[in-house]
């Protein structure tokens, strides 16, 4: 089982913002939605680009290379150029704590 990684304090993350931050070797955005918290890999599933300084829409990142749209919630592609989903990573708040954990390869 993947360990438990920190990424942030509740409150480091702006709402309406996000933080990048390394899991095992992956890049992961969490997001601050209103003051829900939800990880993605930040990665377009189109070509490989970062989601992370895309424009935040309610509860969408849309990619600043061109402009697929991804749900933040689940991960989902919403719209071309990308069809496939980015990945969407256990997140839970622990001692004040925003953690995050990759367990694709468990």
């Amino acid at each position: 089982m993947a360990d438990w990684i920190t990424v942030a304090a509740v409150g480091e993350i702006a709402p309406g913002s996000c933080k990048v931050a390394d899991v095992d070797g992956v890049a992961v955005a969490v997001f601050n939605l209103g003051g829900e918290y939800f990880a993605i890999e930040d990665v377009c599933t189109h070509d490989g680009g970062e989601l992370a300084s895309g424009e935040l829409d309610g509860d969408q990142v849309i990619c600043p290379r061109h402009g697929a749209r991804f749900c933040v919630r689940t991960g989902d592609a919403l719209s071309a150029p990308a069809y496939e989903p980015t990945a969407r990573f256990p997140l839970r708040i622990e001692d004040g704590q925003i953690q995050v954990r990759d367990e694709r390869w468990d």
